[in-house]
């Protein structure tokens, strides 16, 4: 049967409409940021990253990120595990609850922490007596981005573990492997790119979380606003150098992502093939 494909027009066509998307909508929006951030010289833009406001923005942000994504890394692979090799109950609703950060607002999230450790909030009270501050602190900055990222890396692991199956787990331990070993050499090896893959994603998240660490933060200049919110700070006193430049991080942050992702990508399917190949 001979094999019909649409005319070349249409085929140009779309592939001119999704270039136009990706131009407009990507690419030159990174323009304007660089260009804007480096139209007064490369020395006022070094210049941003020095201001001390800047350098505790940029300090939160890596901490706040440094605690979160090891803390996710954890719970992901706790959850994909019991979820992908185990049947027991409540495992739906572990599902829901690892789903909900993605569901439910930014801002909303944020709100939730505001309304247990608040002043006015259920533990509120109690943390004030005992001179512990958690709202507009340091503390709920990582709570929140705990809470918004920690999907990242259990909604990454649960289909690869799911579509690896127990045989190699029940092989190993037949053979005399303990639990951990079996985890070390067995089940790691087979998930290390769909791990590393959610740790990039979770990373990337934590470091630009804007709606949750806004209503958490309290705004506080040089104590608790990371990144974004000083970007957003410096936007609203018209100080468009700076504020640009702050983005041009977040910007080239999201730039190393992207070739991180299509290199876990494409090591992923070499390993595939080669894999495919072997065993054929």
């Amino acid at each position: 049967m001979a094999t019909r494909t649409e005319p070349r027009w249409v085929r140009w066509t779309l592939i001119a409409l999704a270039l136009g998307f990706l131009l407009f909508f990507i690419f030159l929006p990174l323009c304007i940021v660089f260009a804007t951030a480096l139209s007064k010289g490369i020395g006022v833009y070094l210049k941003s990253f020095t201001e001390p406001n800047a350098l505790a923005a940029i300090r939160l942000t890596l901490l706040t990120a440094l605690i979160a994504v090891p803390i996710n890394v954890v719970f992901g692979i706790a959850a994909s595990w019991a979820i992908a090799k185990f049947d027991f109950w409540g495992k739906n609703f572990l599902i829901t609850l690892i789903d909900l950060p993605l569901s439910v607002s930014p801002v909303i999230s944020g709100l939730i922490f505001v309304l247990i450790f608040g002043a006015q909030g259920a533990l509120g009270p109690w943390l004030m007596e005992h001179g512990i501050r958690i709202i507009f602190a340091p503390p709920a900055i990582i709570l929140a981005t705990i809470f918004v990222t920690f999907p990242m890396v259990a909604r990454e692991l649960i289909p690869v573990m799911k579509a690896q199956g127990n045989e190699e787990e029940e092989a190993a331990i037949t053979l005399g492997a303990s639990g951990f070993q079996t985890f070390w050499r067995v089940t790691l090896p087979n998930i290390k790119w769909g791990l590393l893959y959610g740790v990039i994603l979770c990373n990337a998240r934590a470091m630009g979380e804007f709606g949750a660490v806004s209503v958490v933060s309290g705004h506080i200049r040089g104590q608790t606003n990371t990144l974004p919110l000083h970007i957003e700070i410096l936007y609203n006193e018209y100080n468009f150098t700076a504020a640009f430049a702050a983005a041009s991080i977040l910007a080239m942050l999201a730039l190393v992502t992207l070739v991180l992702k299509s290199m876990i990508e494409f090591k992923y399917r070499a390993e595939l093939q080669a894999a495919t190949k072997t065993e054929n």
